[in-house]
């Protein structure tokens, strides 16, 4: 039988990857690294997934310690070539302990790594071992799946204190019967040593197995099985193909905190209910896309049902709603693209309870949130929108982009799959990316009723208005009743006076007259309330004809009064190198007209705005008026022909603000 050892790969003249670099792939994220290696490795076994099977996929998490009857074995298998100096690979120590400890992760139902073994022999489309084991950066071969560029196998290398892992794994061969593969692989960091020839530069990558060839291979068939029962390897049934990665002594940590092994494995079968849980619910009458089991030496650890476990019940009924016909769809303008579906649920609830793998996702005594996902429907991040109004009351949605979008968003996410950063992508997927979390913020917005504004077309009643309608209901009192103010929110009041010679005509009076300002948030995000603004119904007070013309006065004079329709809300587009902020508006009355806009900087929550900087501060400046042709003037005052044609606002945003945009508009006087 053929004696498996380690090889250490030496720096070859044409050059290669260092260990370092292979490493520093996943970055430094938030994330700590017991969660990365749930979602990453589950997010693998989902890409896995056996063509055409109607099972669930299988995974499991096993937290071990080595018995005496295989830990010899491990020292005098897993010894053998490996480099002397514990700065070049730390194996060494880590196998000389008291006890070996282990982290297995384990998938079933799927393919395996299969194809090829060698990197020069892999031409083909079914390439998973060399794509894990040999090569790094390979772009992804499973459409609509969870990952991208493989990096997230890095994980299991950052995780060990070893920076080894082992891989057992059983696949299909081109003639249809099956193989097990076992390699044990390293990555540490480069480093100079001797060897036969003199000093030599070492890439830190290591390989154990088979080195009779020329490359280190996998120990394949009956010599697998043989290894990995004397290793004590839970070995896999006679039809049965899948893959364990066996992490050597793992680091079980929590935020620098660390852990015995029966809380680690606590700690990730909550894990697991919070960024998998989209796998775990069945559809009606049928089973669970994944089924996840965690064990700490042999004892189950039970995984919570997240339709049994506050808060994600709610995401639950927040997910079944986006995906059955009460869910909305949300769209970007420009360009015109259908961006993926929303589900939102609010409910009264008492505070959370939160745990350690709650908090780690942002989610503590309040839920607030919108979950994002890809196709895959695997847990992107869950992203924060505006606390409610009670402290006993939480909402919960869910986001998932439509299929046709998956390249954008799989591109704006970094290597640990948990962001979606418009600012990463160009044009058009920043657009489609930044108007996604400014759909997700109208909607929220709409479900809270946020914006603290009176809407277009409303009155504003006063309280006295109330005692007159109900003063009839009191006896033995007398007296004029309250007032009613109606007027048309945002509008700059307008005295009636009659006109004289001396006055210019009425029916060009300058009077000018605004709508409701418009605000965005400059980011785009839930933390920003954007106000709805519409064409407002003529105060009741003075009502007009169907051109904007109020009634002949008892002197025989008609004015023309002009008003600003806005047409949605504000949103967001890229022009060039730079991001705008664009707001839709129509003049409707038939005159000419003159537009100047009024642009402020306001604080979310507090109604004040600054129309006045702080020393250094940004505001927003107009880049110009964009008629329905796109040809954008410049001016600051512009003069339009009113009638049905759409003009855009183009403004320039303050960053880190929210922007005013108020629109004020004057009739033109003939010449």
């Amino acid at each position: 039988m053929t004696t498996p050892r380690w090889f250490s790969q030496p720096y070859p003249p044409e050059g290669a990857s260092a260990a370092e670099g292979i490493r520093n792939q996943l970055g430094r994220p938030e994330l700590d690294l017991l969660t990365i290696l749930v979602r990453e490795s589950a997010q693998n076994s989902w890409d896995a997934q056996l063509d055409g099977s109607v099972r669930p996929v299988e995974y499991r998490i096993d937290l071990r310690t080595v018995g005496p009857a295989h830990a010899p074995a491990w020292r005098e298998l897993l010894l053998d070539g490996v480099p002397m100096a514990n700065n070049q690979l730390p194996l060494r120590e880590s196998l000389r302990r008291g006890s070996v400890q282990l982290l297995a992760v384990s998938d079933r139902g799927t393919r395996g790594l299969s194809g090829p073994t060698r990197a020069d022999d892999a031409l083909g489309d079914e390439r998973d071992f060399v794509s894990f084991v040999r090569n790094i950066g390979e772009p992804r071969d499973t459409a609509l799946g969870g990952g991208t560029y493989g990096f997230g196998k890095g994980i299991f290398y950052l995780l060990s204190r070893a920076g080894s892992v082992l891989l057992h794994t059983r696949c299909r061969t081109p003639d249809g019967g099956f193989e097990t593969r076992l390699i044990g692989c390293a990555l540490w960091r480069s480093y100079i040593a001797d060897g036969p020839d003199g000093e030599r530069r070492y890439t830190g990558r290591h390989w154990w197995g088979d080195n009779s060839g020329e490359v280190i291979e996998p120990l394949v068939g009956a010599a697998a099985d043989a290894v990995a029962r004397r290793l004590g390897l839970e070995p896999f049934a006679d039809d049965e193909t899948g893959t364990t990665v066996i992490v050597i002594d793992p680091i079980l940590e929590r935020d620098e905190e660390k852990l015995s092994p029966p809380e680690a494995a606590d700690y990730l079968a909550d894990t697991i209910a919070w960024h998998l849980w989209p796998k775990m619910i069945a559809p009606q009458n049928g089973l669970p896309a994944m089924c996840f089991t965690v064990r700490c030496d042999g004892v189950y650890v039970p995984v919570p049902d997240p339709r049994e476990r506050r808060p994600l019940d709610l995401f639950v009924a927040a997910y079944e709603q986006m995906a059955g016909q009460d869910g909305r769809s949300l769209d970007c303008h420009r360009p015109k693209r259908h961006l993926g579906r929303l589900g939102l649920v609010k409910r009264v609830m008492p505070r959370l309870e939160p745990t350690q793998a709650s908090r780690m996702v942002g989610i503590d005594t309040l839920v607030h949130h919108v979950c994002l996902m890809r196709p895959a429907e695997l847990v992107v991040t869950y992203h924060a929108g505006p606390k409610p109004p009670s402290e006993n009351q939480g909402y919960a949605g869910v986001f998932r982009s439509d299929a046709e979008m998956d390249g954008y968003y799989a591109q704006a996410e970094p290597p640990t799959h948990d962001a979606w950063n418009p600012h990463s992508l160009e044009y058009p997927g920043s657009t489609f990316v930044r108007t996604t979390f400014t759909r997700i913020n109208e909607a929220v917005e709409g479900l809270l009723a946020l914006g603290g504004t009176a809407r277009a077309g409303t009155a504003k009643v006063a309280l006295g208005a109330a005692s007159s309608l109900f003063s009839g209901l009191a006896g033995g009192t007398w007296g004029i009743g309250g007032a009613t103010a109606y007027a048309k929110p945002g509008s700059a009041a307008t005295s009636l006076r009659r006109v004289t010679d001396e006055d210019e005509p009425a029916e060009y009076a300058a009077t000018w007259d605004e709508a409701p300002p418009a605000k965005a948030s400059r980011d785009g995000l839930l933390s920003a309330p954007t106000t709805q603004l519409s064409d407002a119904d003529p105060p009741a007070s003075s009502p007009m004809d169907g051109h904007g013309v109020k009634p002949t006065k008892p002197n025989g004079v008609r004015r023309l009064r002009p008003r600003v329709q806005y047409l949605g809300e504000p949103y967001y587009e890229d022009r060039a190198d730079i991001t705008v902020l664009v707001q839709d508006f129509r003049l409707p009355v038939f005159i000419r007209q003159r537009v100047r806009v009024d642009l402020a900087v306001t604080l979310p929550g507090t109604g004040g705005r600054e129309t006045d900087p702080p020393l250094g501060a940004d505001m927003p400046t107009l880049i110009g008026w964009e008629d329905s042709q796109g040809l954008v003037h410049p001016e600051d005052a512009c003069e339009i022909e009113g009638g049905d044609g759409i003009w855009r606002a183009l403004v320039r945003p303050a960053p880190d603000t929210m922007t005013e945009i108020g629109i004020k508009v004057e009739a033109v006087r003939p010449t």
